[in-house]
């Protein structure tokens, strides 16, 4: 990790032959249980060439947990789509779908526009 340049672009090179560069850690937040998240299940057609998107946001957690609903909501619909930056993002208008699957795993879900 001492050759890590991409992480110190910007920095000053240092003259002290002791200088340790210190990285900020990242802290995520724990993952609140399902009935204490307030997930929103919208449509989204911007910058997708015309195609529609079911986009679920207000996800609160770890990256992990996030890939994981994302998993099963794809495995249940049978499409694809991904999970990133606290939104899944489901290929298709899955609106109601997805609202009635997140309700019987416990969410707090609510659709959108």
């Amino acid at each position: 990790m001492e050759n890590d340049w991409k992480s110190r672009l910007g920095v000053v090179y240092s003259t002290n032959p002791d200088f340790q560069y210190q990285t900020e850690a990242q802290q995520e937040e724990d993952t609140l249980p399902p009935q204490k998240q307030r997930l929103i299940v919208g449509i989204d057609r911007r910058n997708r060439g015309g195609k529609q998107v079911t986009l679920i946001s207000g996800f609160v957690g770890k990256a992990d947990d996030l890939k994981e609903l994302g998993r099963a909501l794809k495995t249940k619909l049978g499409v694809g789509g991904s999970a990133k930056d606290g939104e899944i993002t489901i290929q298709g208008d899955f609106r109601d779908k997805v609202v009635s699957i997140l309700q019987a795993m416990g969410y707090n879900a609510k659709r959108g526009n």
